[in-house]
Formats: C-alpha cells, sequence, structure tokens
C-alpha cells in the first residue's frame, strides 16, 4: 500500500440568499448534470421547480435539514440559483469517492485534539482494527492551529505502514450546537464547579447532523467499510478477521452498533500531557459513552440518510453488538482526574492495563491497593468432590452412545446421568446394562409427569439427583456433543489446571458437517467428520452457542441446557466465568446469554465439537424421531442447511485416537454390551431404509446429498440471518457459480411466520 497521504478539502458551504448551505454536489448525469444540496437545519430556502441553473426536482426533510436534488445543463464553473426573490451563486463541488473506494474508513470529528494524539488513535486501529484510511470533520475554528493540522499530522504518519489516505475537511462556519459549550472545555468538566463555561458553537456537539450524509456522498459512498469514531475513543483490540469492520460487512442489515463506556486515568504524572496509554480505569457502576456505529456502505445505499447517531430507516445488528472506551482525559486533557469522576469509583482493568502497555508503550500510574476493603463476602463453600458429572438426555442414540461414553470416561468424566424418552432402537437396554456395571446412572424423563419440554425436564429433575448434588463440577451436553481438550494431554484436569480459579466455562460449539459422507456406517463420528465451521463465523446464530461447566459452590439454583440459571445473588461477585481460551466472559453472562459473540468466542484451550447433523442417512433419522428440546419443530433441510458447515477441516480431536480405540475396545469385550450395540446399528439401518422407501424422506434425501446442499454447507459466512430463518430455497442458483466473489454477501426479508429455532 502507498505511503500515507494527508489531503484538504473544505465543505462548499456558505449562503443562497438567507439560507445556510452545508454542502453542494455536482456530478454528471444523463440530464448534463445532478446536483444536491444539504441545506443548514432550521432552514427553509424557499425552493421552486425553477430555481435559476437549477430544476429542482426533489426537496426532502430530515432531522431538521432541508436536502435537494436538482438537474442543471451547466457542467462546471459557478451556478445562478434563485431561492424565492433573492438569487444567489453556487459552485458545487464534485464526488470525490473514489479516494477511499474499497476501504476500511474511520469517520471522526475533531474538536480541539492536537496532531500528535489523532496520529496514535490512527496507528492504534490501523493496527488493531484493520483501519487503512480516515475521514476528519476538523470543527475547530480557522487560525494557525487549525491550518498547521494537516501538515503536522501528515509528518507524524509518514511511517505507517497499511495507513493509505487521511482527509481533513473543514467548514468556513460552525456546525455545532449555538448554546453549547465547546466538548473538552475545561470548564464544562462534569465536576467542575468554579465557573460557567462560554458558548462555543465551533467545538459544541454537532448541531447539523446531516453533515455526515454530504460527507458519504461527497467521500465515502464506495468505501469498503466506515466506522464513526472521534479521537479520544478507542475500539478494543480484534482477533484477525473479527474487527468492527467485518461485522459491519457481515450483518445482517450492513449496520452494526458500538456502544461507549467512559474510561480513565488513575493520575497523569505532573508536567505530561494525558495520553491513551494512562487509561487503566473503569467507574463502578459503568459510565456510559453514547453510541457510534459501524456501516458497510454499498449495503446500506446511497440514498440512506447518515447522521452520527445511525442511518435513517436502518435497524443495526441486534445479534453483534461491539463497544468503545471513551478516554475521558483525552477529551478533558486540561483538568485533573478528579474534575471528571469521583475516583473511590475508579477500579484498574487489566485488560486496559495490557493495552496501555502493549499497544501504547505506556507505564500507567496503577490504581493503590485499598487499604480497607469492603466487606468481603463470605468465602464459597468447597466443591462436595473433585468429580465431574454430565448430564444429558436421549432418544434412540443407541448407535453413538459407546463412542460418546468411551470420549468423554477417557477425559475424565467420572459421572453420567441419562434420561431416555420414548426410545424403540435398544437405547434404553444399553443403557441398563451400563448402569448394572456402574459406568452409568439411567433414568426414564419425567416430562410427560411434568408437563415441561424433554430436556428441561431432565435437567430439573437431575438438581434433586445424589450424583449432581455430589460433584465439582457439571456439565449438561449430548450426546452429539464432544468436549475436546486442547492443553496438556487433552483431559479435564488439564483443563481445570489452565483455567486457574476460575470456576465456569464456556464451552463454545464448532458446527462439524457431514463432510459430504451420505451413507451411515459403524464407525466413531470423530473419525469420519472433520469438516467444520470456521472460528469465527456469527451466522447462523446456533454457531457460537455454548455449554457451560461448572464449579459446585452454590453459585447457581439449578441447571439448564446451555448455562446454568438462578444465579445467587450473594455469590455474583465470586463467579469467575472464562471462555474456551480462559478469558473472562462479560459479566452479562451472570444472569442471561446462550451464546458467544466476537468479544466473547475463544476456542484455544477447548472446543465443543457438535456433531448436529452426522450422516445424511441418519439426519433422516433425527428427523423422523424429533429434536429433544423442540418436539414440534420440524426438521427439514432448514435445521441441515443451518448445522451442516463443512467451510474447514479440524482434525484435532484425532489425536486422541489411540485412547479412544482402548476405551472402546474395554467396553465392546462385554459380550452383552457388544450385542446391544449391534442390535441399536441394526435396528439403525432398518429405519434408514424404511425412511428412504418413503416418497417424502427419498425426497429430503435426494435434497441433502444434492451438489446445491454441498456447495451451501461452505457457503456461511456469505449469507445474513434472514437467510437461515427462511431456508435454503432463498438462496437463488445464481449465487453458486464459480464466479462468486470473496466478499460476496446475500440477505433477504424475514420470515413472515415465528422463526425456526
Amino acid at each position: 500500500m502507498a505511503e500515507p497521504v494527508v489531503l484538504t478539502r473544505s465543505l462548499t458551504g456558505g449562503r443562497l440568499g438567507q439560507a445556510p448551505l452545508l454542502e453542494a454536489l455536482r456530478w454528471p448525469s444523463v440530464f448534463g448534470s445532478a446536483v444536491r444540496l444539504w441545506f443548514a437545519r432550521g432552514v427553509q430556502p424557499g425552493l421552486t421547480r425553477d430555481a435559476g441553473d437549477l430544476r429542482v426536482r426533489t426537496a426532502t426533510t430530515a432531522g431538521g435539514h432541508v436536502i435537494a436534488t436538482a438537474e442543471t445543463t451547466v457542467g462546471d464553473g459557478p451556478l445562478r440559483v434563485r431561492l424565492g426573490d433573492v438569487t444567489g451563486e453556487l459552485t458545487p463541488a464534485a464526488p470525490e469517492t473514489d479516494l477511499f473506494a474499497g476501504l476500511n474508513v474511520l469517520l471522526a470529528q475533531r474538536h480541539h485534539e492536537a496532531a500528535e494524539v489523532v496520529a496514535d488513535w490512527l496507528r492504534y486501529h490501523v493496527a488493531t482494527q484493520g483501519a487503512q484510511a480516515a475521514l476528519i470533520l476538523d470543527r475547530t475554528p480557522p487560525g494557525d492551529d487549525r491550518d498547521a493540522f494537516a501538515a503536522k499530522l501528515a509528518q507524524l504518519l509518514d511511517d505507517v505502514t497499511g495507513l493509505a489516505r487521511v482527509i481533513v475537511v473543514t467548514s468556513d462556519d460552525p456546525m455545532g450546537m449555538a448554546d453549547a459549550p465547546g466538548l473538552g472545555d475545561p470548564l464544562s468538566a462534569p465536576r467542575r464547579w468554579d465557573g460557567a463555561p462560554a458558548p462555543d458553537p465551533w467545538r459544541a456537539p454537532l448541531g447539523q447532523p446531516l453533515v455526515f450524509d454530504a460527507l458519504k456522498w461527497r467521500f465515502l459512498a464506495d468505501a469498503r467499510g466506515v466506522v464513526t469514531l472521534n479521537p479520544p475513543d478507542l475500539l478494543p483490540p480484534a482477533p484477525e478477521g473479527d474487527t468492527v469492520f467485518e461485522a459491519a460487512r457481515g450483518s445482517d442489515t450492513g449496520l452494526v452498533a458500538i456502544r461507549g463506556e467512559q474510561i480513565f486515568p488513575w493520575r497523569v504524572r505532573k508536567s505530561l500531557r494525558p495520553a491513551f496509554g494512562d487509561h487503566i480505569c473503569r467507574a463502578q457502576p459503568p459510565e456510559g459513552a453514547g453510541n457510534r456505529w459501524a456501516a458497510d456502505p454499498r449495503r446500506t445505499g446511497a440514498d440512506a440518510m447518515w447522521h452520527p447517531g445511525g442511518i435513517v430507516g436502518m435497524r443495526a445488528d441486534a445479534e453483534d453488538i461491539r463497544r468503545f472506551d471513551r478516554c475521558q482525559n483525552v477529551l478533558f486533557p486540561d483538568n485533573a482526574v478528579q474534575d471528571l469522576i469521583v475516583k473511590d469509583r475508579l477500579v484498574g482493568d487489566p485488560a486496559l492495563i495490557r493495552r496501555a502497555a502493549g499497544q501504547f508503550g505506556a507505564d500507567p500510574v496503577l490504581p493503590p491497593q485499598r487499604s480497607t476493603p469492603a466487606k468481603a463476602a463470605t468465602p464459597l463453600p468447597p466443591a462436595p468432590s473433585e468429580r465431574t458429572v454430565v448430564v444429558t438426555c436421549m432418544k434412540n442414540e443407541g448407535p453413538f452412545l459407546l463412542e460418546w461414553l468411551a470420549w468423554h470416561r477417557m477425559i475424565g468424566v467420572d459421572d453420567f446421568l441419562i434420561y431416555t424418552n420414548d426410545c424403540d432402537d435398544g437405547t434404553d437396554k444399553l443403557l441398563d446394562l451400563l448402569q448394572a456395571r456402574g459406568m452409568v446412572q439411567h433414568r426414564q424423563n419425567p416430562f410427560r409427569e411434568t408437563g415441561d419440554k424433554p430436556q428441561k425436564a431432565a435437567l430439573r429433575a437431575a438438581s434433586d439427583e445424589s450424583v449432581v448434588q455430589q460433584a465439582g463440577w457439571i456439565l449438561p451436553m449430548d450426546v452429539d456433543e464432544f468436549v475436546n481438550i486442547h492443553v496438556g494431554e487433552g483431559r479435564l484436569p488439564d483443563l481445570y489446571a489452565a483455567i486457574g480459579g476460575a470456576n465456569a466455562i464456556s464451552l463454545t460449539w464448532r458446527l462439524f458437517g457431514n463432510a459430504d459422507i451420505d451413507a451411515f456406517e459403524d464407525v466413531p463420528v470423530t473419525r469420519q467428520f472433520h469438516r467444520c465451521a470456521p472460528h469465527l463465523i456469527r451466522r447462523p446464530h446456533q454457531a457460537w452457542a455454548f455449554k457451560t461447566l461448572y464449579r459446585n459452590q452454590n453459585l447457581f439454583g439449578r441447571l439448564a441446557v446451555h448455562r446454568p440459571k438462578k444465579l445467587n445473588p450473594e455469590r455474583a461477585g465470586q463467579v469467575r466465568w472464562v471462555n474456551g481460551s480462559g478469558q473472562p466472559m462479560p459479566e452479562s453472562v451472570l444472569r442471561t446469554g446462550w451464546r458467544s459473540t466476537g468479544e466473547s468466542y475463544g476456542y484455544d484451550l477447548v472446543t465443543l465439537n457438535h456433531y448436529a447433523v452426522r450422516s445424511a442417512e441418519s439426519y433422516l433419522v433425527k428427523r423422523r424421531r424429533g429434536r429433544v428440546n423442540h418436539v414440534e419443530h420440524d426438521q427439514r433441510e432448514g435445521y441441515w442447511f443451518r448445522m451442516n458447515n463443512n467451510a474447514e477441516e479440524d482434525r484435532s480431536i484425532r489425536r486422541r485416537d489411540a485412547a479412544l480405540d482402548a476405551e472402546l475396545a474395554a467396553l465392546m469385550a462385554d459380550p452383552e454390551i457388544a450385542a446391544a450395540h449391534s442390535v441399536s446399528v441394526a435396528r439403525h439401518r432398518a429405519v434408514i431404509a424404511d425412511l428412504k422407501a418413503d416418497p417424502d424422506y427419498a425426497a429430503l434425501f435426494d435434497s441433502l446429498t444434492s451438489r446445491r446442499m454441498k456447495l451451501l454447507s461452505r457457503m456461511h459466512r456469505h449469507f445474513g440471518m434472514n437467510v437461515f430463518l427462511n431456508g435454503p430455497s432463498v438462496i437463488p442458483d445464481s449465487v453458486l457459480g464459480p464466479d462468486t466473489p470473496p466478499d460476496f454477501f446475500f440477505n433477504c426479508d424475514p420470515p413472515s411466520g415465528r422463526a425456526v429455532d
């Protein structure tokens, strides 16, 4: 990429008669030239169809602004424009969208920040978010600082690799709220009481919000992605492929919300200006910092109006909300920390401290250790034991039961509490044999007596079982899920050691597809199915679901499908919940949430391999018997399409093949167990044959094994959520060709009925 270039531009602005104008653009069209005018907020320009050199076609009011579109035969030079009885002269600018075409662009407002601060802000987001360019609306008043800012910034950015272009845009007129003080005015700090700040329409909060729309039309319509972010704002470092720009491109709507929180230094060293690396504290309770957004302009469309709070008529993606930190002492550089916040509310954040050192090379002043800590919570009771129990429920899983049991015995699960209902393939008999040998505890599912769905009824009943009450660790999971531990020898003691003092860990699914295997074979599923979803995949929303392995220490009141429920309020501060990489989960997960996000997923220590479909033939049987927790839902192509993901390959679970073989051989050495397994396999084959003889199931099998479905199983990243809710029939065949570009994205309208879970 070329060396960074800092360019300067100014808004056309000015006045047409007494009507202040934000911007005017002109570009060639079939009529000669098209013209677009953005009038200042609150102005009623008195437009008529014949307006001098202009023929006005539309005049739209949005957010208090009038936006006019017109035609003219004058291709360049000044235009005579008549508004009512007044005629003025105007020379529109030409759009320069090529300057940012295909780039990830930060759209910022500068209110007072020095060039050094802006340069550090840009370097950071180039390194951590893949930013490639910036458009900075310089809100400072005319003068030496504004004139020198762009030149100084160019010098500071001379060595930044990956930054293609920065454009600094100025205006001859202030755009702030007329009666508001400037952002960063020392007297407007939240706890400064020794004077009243003066109004500053240049630096005040933006009073002309649709200037963002004008900037889109003039510069940003062809950008790859745009993120609104001001110089005091920092996005958290993002894993490769999971930047906020990629989030916007992969979202259902092309728009992602970014919510802010204020962060603070503990203290800035004397004689130094506040810097990003000083900001290591959060407030308790948190202080909000407003909202920003990220968009894919090609998907949101040219006619969707931009403003600082969002895009008119567009909803942000509800499944993926990002966050940013606003560095309060960068916004208020002339104030002490105590002018901004009561310091007793500040708590050092380890992640911010790591960022200060790692990204900014800083050595910040850390908060002191509290000499008189708050009254400590009652110590956590010791877990009843060091045993791990798995709780599950099954229906007709006989062919797959022994592998699943052998695998989890091998990695260190001590106890299995298994509920069944309505089995007709010998699963019950096999479990009774295993129970007689002390390997499992088998129960009939009480769902008919309770009125609950099968899985929920089983988990409720399990809470009263001694094997659960006496366990040290509890994991509700299913027979198509395999805990794949990547540390040490791949056993649970290795995982427990790796997470240190954590007492809950989210095991995030990785969806394993059928690997184009159509026929059922009596071979371990971990041996057959190696194709799977990428680590980074937000769609379908089930892709990042997790199951939770947690310590039995009176933290929660009951078991549930994805995570324990009924948080004990007296223990809330003692829950140490981490993701599959051992990193802290967000506090919100304590009370709600069943899936990971772009900020909380992790697979470094452990993955939950989820073999939801297995072979196409076995899927027919799965559809026949229904789903344990969604018995009323039909499982045709829609469920297969969502859960059959063959985009990548992962064979990491195979490193334990020899140990699995030994454990399986020990089970199969028992003649009764081996015979019961054979009965279940034979029954599974017989049901497959019967189903394939049925015209409806035969048609389903043909669809599942078609070239179309196999191609779709490798394309999930190209589709929005509504595609997964509607099913594969909404996807046109034209997107399956060899010419489909790698950044292709397709979505559709939401389904008219209730979405399938």
